[in-house]
């Protein structure tokens, strides 16, 4: 059964690695690629679509008014369950800053253990080759600090750009929209964790990536990081979520290490 890899692109026409792409659907005719230009300004939607030319395994979903990562990956992966047979579907970063070899496998974690949903993760003990500024990651360690209070989730990196997802959990988590553009990851797990209650431990899963690069022209400015703590708080509250401190306190305290090495 084939498989599906959401992209989400905006203004992407100077980044987009084509040949990656190529060699990956001529190397993997199981998967099929959606490409989701989400309203560029520039010639993204043109590049995109004579890509896809004579490749039955590429997709490009069009959405005319720019509207943010998380709606450019929810049309795109309903627009992929709707039209494709595919049993499972994620998605990657434009400029592949997770690359192929990792997502692939992240969806063979899905398959072999059974889960409905894998996260990569740039955090965990296996990860290797995690290339990014020193006050990015002590943002992102602050704001993954608050992520856990509010997800009450043992993750330890929510934010990675390569996701999978069992076909039946994405059609549940991309529903309805999200109302985020960018902290819509956590969003997801507010969701998976309420479709499998008790039991979201036993379905979900973190995995190392052995590689990241923060390619620069990152659609995501320090600026936008240091508005995520008043975004999650609107988050918590539209969700009805309770803080767990909890879950922070049971990782033994990740946060201080990190900030101490």
């Amino acid at each position: 059964m084939n498989k599906g890899i959401i992209i989400p692109c905006y203004n992407e026409a100077a980044r987009l690695p084509l040949n990656e792409f190529a060699n990956f659907i001529n190397n993997h005719q199981d998967y099929i690629l959606c490409f989701v230009n989400d309203g560029s300004k520039d010639d993204t939607l043109t590049i995109l679509q004579n890509f896809a030319q004579g490749k039955s395994n590429v997709l490009v979903y069009d959405m005319p008014k720019n509207g943010g990562k998380a709606e450019a990956v929810r049309q795109g992966t309903n627009y992929m369950l709707n039209n494709t047979d595919v049993s499972s579907v994620g998605f990657l970063d434009a400029d592949l800053a997770t690359g192929f070899e990792d997502y692939l496998i992240l969806e063979k974690t899905l398959t072999n253990n059974h889960k409905k949903f894998i996260l990569g993760s740039r955090k965990l003990g296996g990860a290797q080759d995690i290339q990014r500024s020193f006050l990015r990651d002590l943002v992102s360690n602050l704001i993954g600090l608050l992520i856990r209070i509010i997800v009450g989730l043992p993750i330890k990196d929510t934010q990675c750009g390569a996701k999978v997802f069992s076909r039946a959990t994405a059609q549940y988590i991309f529903k309805t929209p999200f109302s985020s553009k960018w902290l819509f990851d956590v969003e997801m797990l507010i969701r998976i964790k309420k479709l499998y209650k008790n039991q979201v431990l036993n379905h979900i899963q973190e995995v190392a990536i052995s590689k990241w690069d923060e390619v620069e022209g990152s659609h995501i400015t320090l600026k936008d990081s240091l508005s995520f703590p008043f975004k999650l708080m609107e988050i918590a509250y539209i969700y009805n979520v309770k803080p767990s401190i909890e879950v922070v306190l049971s990782m033994g305290g990740l946060l201080g290490r990190r900030v101490a090495s």
